[in-house]
């Protein structure tokens, strides 16, 4: 898999966790062409932890 499918791997699985977490969350709707729907707050340190994890290999 490449860095970039890596990354985009894991900003889906994040927004994903958030969108299921509380009443609060975003509501987040991911189309097949790449596109993603977002409506509410989204957790951007939760983003960047992701994003870095993605890059030095960790889950």
């Amino acid at each position: 898999m490449d860095l970039q499918a890596t990354i985009r791997d894991a900003l889906l699985t994040e927004l994903l966790r958030q969108s299921e977490a509380t009443d609060a969350a975003p509501k987040v709707s991911i189309a097949e062409d790449g596109s993603a729907d977002i409506h509410g707050r989204v957790d951007l340190d939760a983003l960047i932890m992701v994003i870095t994890g993605a890059l030095a290999g960790g889950p």
